[in-house]
Order: structure tokens, then C-alpha cells, then sequence
């Protein structure tokens, strides 16, 4: 349907300028005949529009980068061989879902010795319970001394604290075993992995097994110079910065292929200080992306909108630019035509949105400027700025 809109937009547009050249090449005709011995050359018949307020939006716009909202590096929490690889790069996976085994055998072994020691040490334990059993009634009576039962509660305290440090060996003995099953921490996508099954891997590799994105929303990236930043305090309401940002109206993003993103996204966050190795503050928008097409790591460009509520709109076929200036032709009420240089505010697709050098109501030249010249007279055609607009919008 966009690829439809487009070839429309540009047929009309070419239709458009078809007409306007036609217009031309009739004026020039009516100077090219022989107009006979000591006639003067009639003035070239050439297209007009009236120059008026309108409104427009215009975009500035920032190099930026993409990336999910948590990008979590996925690392072993044990050493070991890996044994399986359950996933494939880029692919979607669910909180919980396995991602990778480690050989778990060693953590097997360790588990069940830890077991054992434990079973050892709650033996020994019911042997020291037994023992202060048994030497209470006899201390009781006078049979033995009351040193013996001391010590033997104190063996019995030995014991307990032993069978805590077995059953703290055990379950950490359980909890390695279970790291070597590495599952994926949240919802999001799987990233590029370096590793294949044999590999020997562990917690201080400084490679990841992997890095999972969650991207059901993505973190928009892009930096402002300082002028801008100043120019965005300055004209955006609110006493604090934070006040502007949330003043501001949705962005867009330009993907790199220069397609418009179909949502638009917030700007939420400016960090604290300037970056002085740039000279640029960073921002942070962010983007729905229920579709998934935005990935981590992608760029594109943040256009931030301004609306203009009336501004000068001159179509850009009709300025021509010389010494870095861009100029027009105007047409008084005698028909003759004079260059100005005009400011440019800003500017849309076939069009600048003029600050200086014209008022609404003027006349330009929209076509055959190459033949005029300060001073020459013209024929002017008169054509309607509304049917302009219709075939290039602002």
C-alpha cells in the first residue's frame, strides 16, 4: 500500500511538473519566432504563485542507535564442557526456558558426597545425643562427675554444628549442579553464540555464552550538540528539564532504510552532564515493538517534530542558490522580476519554510529561471500555491 501511495504521489507530481514545463516552452517559443525587423522580443510567458502563510511541520533530526530495553549477558555459573546447546541465534525465547548444559557429572559426584558427609554427620550427631543420654542420670545420681557431661554436650554441639556445614555443602553442592543448566533469565530474543558443544566454558570467561534482548519496547538512543540543547530549553515549555521533556511530542524514527517507523515513540531521559569528548548530551526515547522489528544494535534517526502554525512555504524548484545563498525571483506589479535572498527556518520534503527576505502575498517565479535576469520583464502565469500543495504536500 506505501510502495501504491508513493508511486501515486510521484506520478502526480510529475504530471505536475510536465504542465509547468509545457508552460515554459510555450513562453520561450513566443521568443524564439521572428518577430520581424525592429520589433522587441515579447516578455517570456512563465509560472507564478502567490507566497502565503501556512502551516507546516518540520523535523530535526539525530543520528541514533537502537537498543533492547535489558541486554543481559549470559554467562556459566560453573566450569565445565558444554554438552548441549538448546537454542539458535535470533531465536525467541520464554523466562525459564533452557538454554544451554553444561556437563553435569562433577556437580553429580560433589552432590553425593556432599550427601554422604551429611548422613555421616547426623550419626555422629545421635551418637553425641546418645552419649549426654546417657551421662545425665548418672550425674543426676552422683555416679559421675558433672565435667563428663559437660564434655559430652559440648561433642553434642560439635555434632550439630557439623551436620549445618554438611547440609550447607550439600545445597551448595545442589545449586552448582544446577547452574549447569544455564535457562534464559527473561523473555527476548537470542544473540550471536561463540561457543559449540565441547567447548570448555566458565564463570570468568570474558566471553558470554550469549546475550539475551528483551525488545518488546527498545531504547532509542541519540545525542543533542549543546547548541541544540539550548535551543530546545529555550523554546520547549516547562520550568525543569524534565518538565520539557515530558512536554514533548511524540518522535519518529527513520529506519536505515529512510521508512518511517509506523509508531512513535517517547523521549523519557537526558543524562546529567555533557559528554566533553563530543560536545553532546544524550537522550533516550522509547518505541513500542510488538512486531519485533526493531532489533538491538540497529541505528536510524530520531526526527523530533515541530509544528509551525503559519510560516512561508516556498517550493525549492523555484529558489536557485548561489555563493552558499539561496535565492528567488520576485515579480512586482509591472511585471518585472528582482532577485532577494531568502533565510531558510527549516525545511520538508520539496519545500523551505523561509524567516527572511519575503511577506506573504509576494510573487516569485516558480520555473525558467535560468534565462531571467534583475530587471527582465515576464508574462506571468498565474498558478494556484492550494494545487501545489496537493500534489507536494508539506
Amino acid at each position: 500500500m506505501t510502495t501504491f501511495i508513493k508511486t501515486a504521489y510521484k506520478q502526480r507530481y510529475m504530471a505536475f511538473i510536465s504542465l509547468i514545463a509545457a508552460i515554459v516552452l510555450y513562453g520561450c517559443s513566443n521568443t524564439e519566432g521572428n518577430p520581424g525587423a525592429g520589433m522587441a522580443m515579447p516578455a517570456p510567458s512563465l509560472p507564478v504563485i502567490t507566497i502565503n502563510n501556512t502551516p507546516a511541520t518540520t523535523y530535526q533530526e539525530y543520528t541514533a542507535s537502537v537498543e533492547g530495553t535489558r541486554n543481559i549477558d549470559v554467562r556459566p555459573q560453573v566450569d565445565g564442557y558444554l554438552d548441549k546447546i538448546f537454542v539458535d541465534e535470533g531465536a525467541f525465547v520464554k523466562k525459564g526456558q533452557p538454554l544451554f548444559k553444561i556437563d553435569g557429572r562433577p556437580y553429580e559426584e560433589q552432590l553425593n558426597n556432599a550427601k554422604a558427609n551429611l548422613l555421616a554427620a547426623k550419626a555422629n550427631l545421635s551418637n553425641a545425643e546418645i552419649n549426654v543420654s546417657k551421662l545425665e542420670p548418672l550425674v543426676k545420681n552422683n555416679v559421675v562427675s558433672d565435667v563428663q557431661l559437660q564434655s559430652a554436650k559440648a561433642s553434642y554441639e560439635a555434632a550439630k554444628a557439623s551436620v549445618a556445614q554438611a547440609e550447607a555443602s550439600a545445597n551448595n553442592a545442589k545449586i552448582n549442579l544446577g547452574y549447569s543448566l544455564v535457562s534464559a533469565p527473561f523473555d527476548g530474543y537470542i544473540g550471536k553464540i561463540p561457543y559449540k558443544i565441547g567447548s570448555l566454558v566458565g564463570k570468568n570467561d570474558a566471553q558470554p555464552l550469549t546475550v539475551v534482548s528483551e525488545i518488546r519496547e527498545m531504547y532509542v538512543y541519540f545525542s543533542m550538540s549543546e547548541s541544540d540543547f539550548l535551543n530546545f530549553t529555550s523554546r520547549t515549555s516547562g520550568k525543569t528539564v524534565e518538565e520539557k521533556i515530558h512536554g514533548m511530542p511524540p518522535v519518529e524514527l527513520q529506519l536505515a532504510d529512510k521508512s518511517i517507523y509506523a509508531s512513535k515513540g517517547k523521549i523519557e531521559l537526558v543524562e546529567g552532564q555533557f559528554d566533553k569528548s563530543i560536545g553532546a548530551i544524550s537522550f533516550r526515547a522509547v518505541f513500542p515493538n510488538a512486531g519485533g522489528l526493531l532489533r538491538s544494535g540497529s541505528t536510524g534517526r530520531i526526527r523530533i517534530p515541530k509544528i509551525n502554525a503559519t510560516v512561508l512555504a516556498v517550493p525549492q524548484q523555484a529558489t536557485y542558490e548561489l555563493q552558499d545563498k539561496i535565492f528567488v525571483f520576485t515579480v512586482n506589479d509591472s511585471n518585472k522580476v528582482s532577485s532577494k535572498a531568502i533565510g531558510i527556518a527549516g525545511q520538508t520534503t520539496g519545500w523551505y519554510l523561509v524567516d527572511k527576505g519575503l511577506q506573504p502575498g509576494e510573487k516569485i517565479v516558480f520555473a525558467g529561471m535560468d534565462r531571467l535576469q534583475d530587471g527582465a520583464s515576464i508574462n506571468p502565469q498565474l498558478l494556484s500555491a492550494d494545487s501545489l500543495l496537493r500534489v507536494m504536500p508539506l
